[in-house]
């Protein structure tokens, strides 16, 4: 759901409540990605992986 461009001949629909919601989930993954442990995956068990993933989803929640 990506609104189309003001100059475009022909505007397409798009519905803004669900834009918000994407953009929201894309500044939660780039949050995501600056902490380089996650976004290079030094973990090498699944387990240990899912662990510090909840573990900074929770830092960033409270942050």
């Amino acid at each position: 759901m990506i609104p189309p461009r003001r100059n475009r001949t022909e505007q397409r629909d798009y519905d803004r409540h669900v834009y918000k919601d994407r953009n929201l989930v894309e500044r939660f993954f780039n949050r995501l990605k600056q902490f380089r442990r996650i976004a290079t995956r030094y973990e090498k068990l699944a387990r240990n992986f899912i662990s510090l993933l909840n573990l900074t989803c929770a830092y960033i929640w409270l942050a």
